[in-house]
């Protein structure tokens, strides 16, 4: 199914090689607040919105919308897929892309603050609870001193992850750390070692370490099954880390955009994801926490 579809993936070495090309032709597109759509337009308008996305489930939920949804409500839509937590929001603050699809609040928050970029939300669409998996123990009681962790190494999934084996037992934090959470604010490791990963390569991880925290997107990639093959999983309710459509700033009210959102929060996206992920992804509708 994969396959047929007409997605365009970029790497990123074939981004890097592109970038000026894109930003070129970028100029005066819908991805700029002072001209296109974004200004009322209606020629842009009627052009494709071209939306960066992590593969699975985002670019899966996209493409859901691109095949069944989009041409009745009047929106072209592209979907580029890029395996990375980086290249996403450059492009989209850059213009090489009109928004984007992979990412939560916290983590974005970080990137805006780490590199002057102004990407802001515009709804909230779905939820991947992160979990805590191994293929060397069978349950969490079977972890013990002497054995290691892979955790992701950027600064809210690393705090996710920390918050995650706190509330399972495994770790002992400082009051008050919240989801900023470092590796030094561990006050009881109970003998355990950490090692820290970027969030795409933990899965490949699993064999050299004893468990691992995946990213639920990351851990339906590598075949594993969230809400069946996870020690531990983070509980939905009241969580802060609902993946959301984004675009950067001044483009909220792009009708293209405007579209989206709406699409993305129908009944339809609500039984798509709940047909297809079987609890390990859920709907999380509504506006972005402030």
């Amino acid at each position: 199914m994969r396959n047929s579809r007409k997605n365009i993936k970029i790497t990123a070495a074939f981004a890097a090689t592109t970038a000026l090309a894109l930003g070129l032709t970028a100029c005066g597109t819908s991805s700029d607040p002072g001209a296109g759509a974004a200004s009322g337009d209606k020629a842009a308008e009627s052009k494709p919105l071209v939306v960066a996305a992590s593969p699975t489930p985002h670019a899966d939920i996209l493409n859901f919308v691109k095949d069944n949804l989009a041409k009745k409500a009047g929106l072209q839509l592209e979907v580029k897929e890029f395996t990375d937590y980086v290249l996403p929001n450059t492009a989209t603050q850059q213009g090489q892309v009109d928004a984007n699809f992979f990412q939560h609040k916290p983590y974005l928050d970080d990137f805006n603050k780490k590199n002057k970029t102004t990407i802001v939300p515009v709804v909230n669409v779905h939820l991947e609870p992160l979990g805590l998996y191994s293929k060397k123990v069978k349950s969490l009681k079977d972890i013990k001193a002497g054995q290691t962790i892979a955790v992701p190494n950027d600064t809210t999934n690393e705090g996710r992850s920390l918050q995650l084996l706190a509330a399972n037992g495994l770790i002992a934090l400082k009051p008050g750390v919240g989801t900023n959470a470092k590796l030094s604010d561990i006050t009881d490791k109970k003998g355990l070692e950490f090692k820290e990963l970027e969030a795409a390569t933990v899965p490949r991880a699993l064999n050299d370490v004893d468990a691992a925290v995946i990213n639920g997107n990351y851990a339906i990639e590598a075949d594993l099954k969230p809400a069946e093959d996870s020690l531990a999983l983070e509980k939905s309710e009241g969580n802060p880390y609902a993946n959301f459509l984004a675009v950067k700033e001044g483009n909220e009210k792009d009708p293209r955009v405007e579209k989206l959102a709406k699409l993305l929060n129908s009944p339809e996206v609500k039984k798509y994801i709940e047909d297809t992920y079987d609890g390990s992804v859920v709907p999380a509708f509504g506006a972005p926490a402030a």
